[in-house]
């Protein structure tokens, strides 16, 4: 009987080929047996490594003791699959228990890459948890948004989200293992990788070829802009779009209002809504974020003016940010990204005195942190204590730390302990709460 779609060749050449080079272990405990009939979804920005991290988990499994003939990888958007329906996945399973006739009664894991290609994909998923499958999603967000998948699956899902590498696993990308007592000279290499990473980020191919890291970067940024944007929602003006790229990054906090002003003036027609859409669009491809202010009612933080952050530094670097205390703050919104989630991340005002970060536990607050590159001057450091120290009146909290380039150690100041830690030491302290 002829398939349309080649399925035993399929499922034969992955059990054949060798995983890909380069595959290294990333802070992130994705669970390898999948508990309540639910889905795993791998989710993150482009080129942050959801593909690779598949990769990884099918290496633990045969480490583990699992034959490969128990996984199947699946990338959608292979020539072999152009143009497949729902109707040409009713073969595989048939095809694969033809080949694999032991496995009817053992686990089985199936990796699914760029599942949005298959129309109606939640139906076959859906049906293949059924039958107790271990079932692993990612998708490009080009095409389908890596949030819809969550969403597509109506709860019966898992989401885990990867981002670019932190500094630990940029160390460990580099052959560096961080030890809990390190030599002077050990340091001193630490010291000088987290320089690299807070200009150049922690995309995993720019740790691989360092060489070509600003092609590889403008690559990066140009491509979400035109197929995770532009083509996702066919904008049209995107001259207007990338008008607002620009001011993004140029951006410490951003308003709709006033940019719809610059461009107006500029004799340059679009709405507001428009432009807040644009935003949204560029959000949700996981690439901008933007942070609010801490406020004890929802419809305030939401009418406050956010400050805008880039999931990676390098996108930052090569759009001509040089300002150390600007990428120092956006390494550190990264970090707090991993740890925390955006939904327990704001910003404070008081008395025009900004605390950069307030970490929410629940809907009680866990700490403040202050960035600051250089205290040096007196009047620098005067500044960003008082600030810490009226946050944590208003607010009544008492866990303050001012992060830094280089200076480490306790002050006091109003009766207040403030603790002080140097970026690299900060980012290589596991997640405290």
């Amino acid at each position: 009987m002829f398939n349309k779609v080649p399925w035993g060749k399929i499922i034969k050449d992955f059990a054949q080929s060798p995983l890909p080079k380069g595959i290294k272990q990333r802070d992130i405990d994705i669970p390898e047996k999948i508990p309540l009939k639910r889905a795993i979804s791998i989710i993150g920005p482009r080129r942050s490594g959801k593909t690779y991290e598949m990769f990884l988990l099918i290496r633990n499994l045969l480490n583990k003791g699992i034959e490969i003939n128990q996984m199947q990888d699946i990338n959608f958007e292979s020539f072999e699959l152009v143009g497949i329906k729902l109707r040409d996945m009713e073969d595989f399973l048939s095809v694969y228990y033809s080949i694999y006739p032991e496995n009817y009664q053992k686990d089985l894991w199936f990796f699914l890459d760029e599942i949005q290609t298959l129309p109606e994909w939640e139906k076959w998923v859906r049906s293949l948890i059924d039958k107790n499958i271990h079932v692993y999603l990612s998708g490009s967000s080009s095409k389908l948004l890596s949030k819809e998948i969550a969403t597509q699956m109506r709860g019966r899902n898992l989401t885990y989200e990867i981002f670019p590498l932190n500094f630990r696993e940029y160390l460990v990308f580099h052959s560096i293992q961080v030890e809990s007592y390190l030599s002077t000279q050990k340091e001193a290499q630490i010291k000088k990788y987290v320089e690299k990473f807070l200009n150049w980020g922690g995309y995993p191919e720019i740790s691989l070829y360092e060489p070509v890291k600003e092609k590889i970067l403008n690559e990066i940024l140009n491509v979400t802009i035109q197929k995770d944007v532009i083509e996702r929602y066919h904008i049209r003006n995107e001259k207007i779009l990338r008008l607002l790229v620009k001011a993004l990054i140029n951006s410490k906090q951003f308003s709709v209002r006033k940019f719809h002003n610059f461009l107006k003036s500029s004799g340059l027609s679009v709405s507001k809504n428009t432009l807040y859409s644009y935003l949204k669009y560029l959000t949700d491809s996981m690439t901008v974020y933007t942070l609010h202010k801490y406020s004890h009612t929802f419809k305030e933080e939401e009418r406050s003016r956010p400050k805008i952050y880039f999931i990676d530094n390098g996108l930052l670097k090569i759009s001509g940010i040089d300002d150390k205390g600007r990428l120092l703050e956006n390494c550190v919104f990264t970090e707090l990204l991993r740890r925390y989630k955006l939904d327990h991340i704001r910003y404070f005002l008081v008395d025009r005195r900004e605390v950069d970060f307030v970490i929410l536990q629940g809907k009680k607050i866990y700490q403040l942190i202050q960035v600051s590159y250089d205290l040096s001057d007196f009047q620098t450091r005067e500044r960003e204590y008082k600030a810490l120290i009226q946050a944590s009146k208003v607010l009544e909290n008492n866990n303050l730390l001012l992060i830094t380039w280089n200076e480490e150690g306790e002050d006091v100041f109003e009766d207040k302990k403030i603790s002080i830690i140097p970026l690299w030491k900060w980012l290589l302290r596991f997640r405290s709460n």
